[in-house]
């Protein structure tokens, strides 16, 4: 089954693209990988995340340079491209799990542009759309670069999300949001991905002058790990997007496959109920 597609998902609506009121990021594994996560279990863990309540699941491709990521996600990375993950891998395991019979929650890809550039933008929206994959999040990608990559997700009906950061100018913003579909990926700090004690107190600001440019959904990321995050992010943002919290539970788990499904889903469940 494929994800579904429809443009300008409204606000506070029971998903339609769908509005990531939780998003999840899970990183993809190597066959071959010793610690202990192939393909095959990736193909068990996207559906024990969309099980424990994620409206939105964002499948990280691994690359030896992500520029935003923090440790956590880096060294998954490391992990999985060590034996030699491919492209290919990551779409096999995203198209396998979105032909479940009655499979809903929809697949957006975390990639960096070279992976994007590398395949070839048109050639990887086409792998990538019959991989199951609705969209993109191309953290790497300045918006004075994107416009040729905008207008060909958009001609295909894949969303490309590009982010916003609290460095960001208005003037720039604006221009990152009218590049974005989907939704648009707020990110809550300066600096890179992982877990966090509090969210910043100027977030609040950021979110109301970004409501003035744009109709997208605003999803918030970078940060958000506990119950409490989600709670204070409920009325303030369409979605918060957990990535770290998740990753730690998977190493924690070490060897126990059957262990790392239950937390991973049990976090899940925990963090999408607080928005409930």
């Amino acid at each position: 089954m494929t994800v579904p597609r429809t443009p300008g998902p409204a606000r506070n609506s029971a998903v339609e693209f769908r509005i990531p009121h939780s998003a999840f990021r899970i990183p993809h594994s190597n066959e071959s990988d010793r610690r202990p996560f192939p393909p095959a279990f990736t193909r068990d863990l996207l559906p024990a995340v969309a099980e424990g309540g994620a409206d939105l699941i964002e499948v990280g491709f691994p690359f030896s340079d992500p520029i935003a990521d923090g440790p956590v996600i880096q060294a998954s990375y490391t992990r999985a491209l060590g034996p030699g993950l491919k492209l290919a891998d990551v779409f096999a395991a995203t198209a396998a799990v979105s032909a479940q019979p009655g499979w809903k929650t929809p697949l957006v890809a975390m990639a960096s542009y070279s992976l994007v550039f590398k395949r070839g933008p048109e050639a990887f929206i086409a792998a990538a759309t019959a991989a199951g994959l609705g969209g993109a999040v191309v953290p790497d990608l300045p918006v004075e670069e994107a416009e040729d990559l905008s207008k060909l997700a958009a001609d295909r009906d894949f969303k490309l999300i590009l982010l916003v950061t609290p460095t960001t100018s208005p003037q720039r913003a604006e221009k990152v949001v009218k590049a974005c579909g989907g939704f648009v990926y707020v990110v809550s700090v300066v600096g890179i991905t992982g877990a966090r004690d509090r969210l910043p107190v100027q977030l609040k600001d950021m979110l109301a002058r970004l409501r003035t440019m744009t109709d997208l959904p605003l999803c918030v990321g970078f940060g958000v790990s506990r119950p409490e995050h989600v709670r204070e992010l409920k009325e303030l943002a369409d979605g918060v997007i957990v990535g770290s919290a998740l990753v730690k539970k998977l190493e924690a788990a070490g060897a126990d496959r059957g262990k790392a499904l239950a937390e991973v889903k049990g976090l899940v469940a925990e963090l999408s109920g607080a928005l409930r």
